[in-house]
């Protein structure tokens, strides 16, 4: 199986380029503004005019209202959006570029939710009070083969160098995505651990643009 990889939570141009070289398909930059991986739309322009043709830029986002969402994307070009908050399946519906939701699992979560959002893909995160994303916990993987049935099934929540090879075995998600556990700082990519993360992925995993493939695929 070909697994694809998302980085989140860019704030450097050096990271991000360097997840590019390693083989990185999307580059997460991350709009919340209580994040400590914030980063200002303009300055992720920066990054984003000089990646590589073929990696897809997604702007993370929560909660956002319908005008901030709009000038996020116009400042900083990305070009897919990840709703990470309480969005709607009407507000996730009428962004302007393409999109996917994510879920936070923990006790009461139903695989069956993701149906209601008709993105083909989704993104699957652990849960933890009063924390929206990037808090190094993991979660039990078993839900992803129920997910699948529905949705194609981007893995998060704290997955690194240690884990990550375990949980692509284990869960057999179509994606990963990689933060906390490849940072030395919030916000700030370890150039060992990152290497290290695609590595244990394996030398012969194809990358491509997640998104795209899902519109394909649907």
């Amino acid at each position: 199986m070909r697994v694809r990889v998302k980085v989140c939570g860019i704030t450097r141009a050096e990271d991000a380029f360097m997840a590019c070289d390693l083989g990185a398909d999307a580059l997460g930059f991350n709009f919340v503004p209580e994040s400590p991986r914030r980063i200002d739309p303009r300055r992720a322009r920066q990054i984003i005019d000089a990646l590589p043709p073929l990696v897809t830029p997604v702007a993370v986002v929560v909660n956002p209202r319908p005008r901030d969402l709009q000038r996020w994307l116009r400042d900083s070009g990305a070009r897919a959006v990840q709703f990470h908050g309480e969005e709607s399946p009407a507000m996730c519906a009428a962004s302007p570029v393409a999109w996917f939701k994510a879920f936070r699992v923990g006790e009461g979560f139903e695989p069956g939710a993701v149906e209601t959002y008709a993105a083909p893909w989704c993104l699957l995160d652990a849960r933890a009070p009063g924390q929206r994303g990037g808090t190094g916990r993991t979660f039990d993987w078993s839900v992803v083969a129920e997910v699948r049935r529905r949705r194609k099934v981007i893995l998060a929540g704290g997955l690194g160098p240690r884990n990550l090879a375990e949980a692509v075995a284990r869960a057999a998600p179509d994606a990963v995505d990689l933060n906390s556990g490849v940072e030395s700082a919030p916000g700030i990519k370890d150039p060992e651990r990152l290497r290290a993360a695609f590595a244990a992925l394996g030398s012969g995993i194809l990358m491509s643009d997640p998104v795209r493939q899902g519109r394909e695929r649907s």
